[in-house]
């Protein structure tokens, strides 16, 4: 019993993770209907920012020092380390507007094939500097707790699966009551036709631009709490969280559905869920397997419900007249 709740508390957290980075592509997806694939560079160089403000109590890019970052030696509370949270979403989503700016706006109205491939370029211009300033160790982003963990029913549950989960819970909401704001009915116009919603007056580029925002800082929410201990990681920001969202969120929003917030949840929950579970309780037959069975396992799942669902659980099935 101990072990299966520490593996239902871990699939959960992890679940939470994924939903995340889930609703970051399904907003920019709803938005802008681009998959965006420099998802995984824009939250690690969210959780970058998030060290250099509490650990190296400095600001990206700017030879300033961070006043509210904690002396030398010191651990943040939890108070001050939410507001170096915020500081360093907001970072992640004016990286966001900018990229849009620069990248995606002169693409409006192009292919949409097209503007995939520029968010792929997007990916190999961030890359370097993810990876050059997390090349020789990891990166700390100051977590208050550290390591500590409660004891429930005799399985030891680490307080970093809670505030994740926590962290999504709130993700959710905010997403959920965004879609029925005005700004939110302007997105769902946009995605469904871009010319039409200019005739009524919706400013497309303002709506590409809340998207590519919103969805970074998501990104970066994401990346940060997989940056706790005790993700593989190992509580810093390191070169395992690149590959983690390119390849592991892919099939997350595939089952969940592309346009679907609920979906993105729902999807990241299972996907979470049969991976570690399939790593706990398979583990005996890694001779069989192979040591990375469990990374194998989201596309598996994916394939299936694909099989009986080609839209994904919540996507929204088009219907064409031919």
């Amino acid at each position: 019993m101990e072990i299966f709740i520490q593996t239902l508390a871990k699939a959960i957290a992890l679940g939470s993770i994924y939903a995340i980075m889930g609703l970051s592509f399904v907003l920019i997806f709803k938005g802008t209907q681009v998959l965006n694939f420099a998802a995984g560079a824009i939250s690690m160089a969210g959780a970058l920012f998030m060290s250099i403000l509490i650990a190296d109590r400095g600001f990206p890019f700017l030879p300033f020092t961070n006043p509210l970052a904690p002396a030398d030696g010191e651990t943040a509370g939890v108070a001050l380390w939410i507001v170096h949270l915020m500081i360093a979403l907001i970072l992640a989503a004016i990286l966001g507007l900018i990229l849009e700016r620069v990248a995606i706006r002169p693409m409006v109205g192009q292919p949409l094939f097209s503007m995939a491939v520029i968010t792929l370029g997007l990916e190999i211009a961030i890359r370097p500097f993810n990876l050059d300033a997390t090349a020789i160790t990891g990166r700390s982003v100051g977590v208050p707790w550290g390591t500590e963990s409660w004891e429930l029913a005799g399985a030891i549950i680490p307080k970093s699966y809670v505030a994740a989960i926590i962290a999504a819970a709130i993700a959710f909401t905010g997403v959920y009551f965004f879609y029925r704001s005005r700004f939110g009915v302007a997105m769902r116009a946009v995605a469904f036709d871009q010319e039409a919603a200019m005739a009524q007056g919706i400013n497309v580029g303002r709506v590409f631009a809340i998207a590519w925002g919103l969805g970074a800082a998501l990104a970066a929410l994401g990346a940060i709490f997989f940056a706790m201990a005790p993700w593989p990681p190992a509580g810093t920001v390191s070169l395992e969280i690149h590959p983690i969202w390119i390849f592991r969120v892919l099939p997350v929003i595939i089952l969940g559905g592309l346009d679907s917030v609920a979906g993105a949840v729902a999807g990241g929950l299972l996907i979470a869920i049969f991976e570690i579970f399939a790593g706990q309780y398979l583990s005996q037959w890694t001779n069989i397997l192979g040591p990375g069975y469990s990374t194998i396992v989201p596309y598996i799942v994916m394939l299936v419900v694909l099989l009986v669902r080609p839209y994904g659980l919540f996507g929204t099935e088009e219907i064409r007249r031919v």
